[in-house]
């Protein structure tokens, strides 16, 4: 079984960085982060944190929209293109081909933001400006929110067309980012039904907002590693419920 994954999972890995939209956003970018220099020749006395601010914003820009459209979109094509026949035809479970192909996308997004991160730390040695724990810290954990809207977009399309898949992956995307503030909002109204409604959504909501520590880093802060430790956790954890769902669906879902 193990032997299946890791070979369903290096296919997968291999179809992602063939891709042409991966190869267009690597390119872009490393063009992006490298162009970023011009902004930070409008301010001196705050180059660091303009630069950090931009670089990162740049990386979830690219990474963001990608992880949704890889996660919403190779299962429905698997399924599109009939080759999914082929798979179950071997002795391989739908769970495990799930999950094989989800951990193709992820490590396609890690290796990516690893080169990112590369290219945007090289940036920041290349000028001189300071290469603190911070940003290591916020790009850890946005490795982890990541691999959270992998799972979003495995579990929407473990049931859903691509399309269907991919719009409610980026909903959840935005909802996550904002279930803080409808938590704010909630607990001020005046409204029982509203106020537990509006607390409802926040805890059943992936709260991406607490996987978000590029503010921090843009100020140098360092997080304490308890908090980061139960934030990755939070974010694992998530992910793994996601994808238990996503394979007692992808189980009972009719291919016809």
């Amino acid at each position: 079984m193990i032997t299946q994954f890791r070979a369903m999972a290096g296919a997968g890995f291999r179809e992602a960085l063939r891709n042409r939209v991966t190869l267009v956003v690597v390119i872009f970018t490393v063009v992006l982060l490298l162009s970023s220099l011009l902004l930070t020749e409008v301010t001196v006395a705050t180059f660091d944190r303009v630069l950090t601010d931009v670089g990162l914003a740049l990386i979830v820009l690219v990474l963001v929209p990608l992880a949704i459209f890889l996660s919403g979109a190779t299962l429905g094509r698997e399924i599109e293109r009939r080759t999914i026949f082929l798979v179950m035809s071997k002795p391989i479970s739908r769970g495990l081909f799930l999950l094989s192909r989800y951990a193709g996308v992820v490590l396609t997004l890690l290796v990516l933001l690893v080169a990112m991160a590369g290219v945007f730390w090289l940036q920041q040695a290349i000028y001189g400006a300071r290469l603190t724990v911070a940003q290591a810290q916020a790009l850890g954990l946005f490795g982890v929110e990541l691999a959270l809207l992998a799972a979003l977009g495995f579990f929407f399309s473990s049931f859903a067309g691509t399309l269907p898949a991919t719009f409610m992956t980026a909903s959840l995307y935005l909802a996550g980012h904002l279930s803080p503030d409808l938590y704010r909002s909630a607990s001020k109204s005046h409204l029982l039904a509203v106020k537990y409604l509006g607390k409802s959504l926040y805890y059943l909501l992936p709260n991406l907002d607490r996987l978000n520590l590029r503010p921090r880093a843009t100020y140098a802060a360092v997080t304490s590693m308890g908090e980061l430790l139960a934030s990755g956790a939070y974010g694992l954890v998530y992910s793994a419920l996601l994808l238990f769902f996503a394979v007692l669906l992808f189980q009972r879902r009719d291919f016809k």
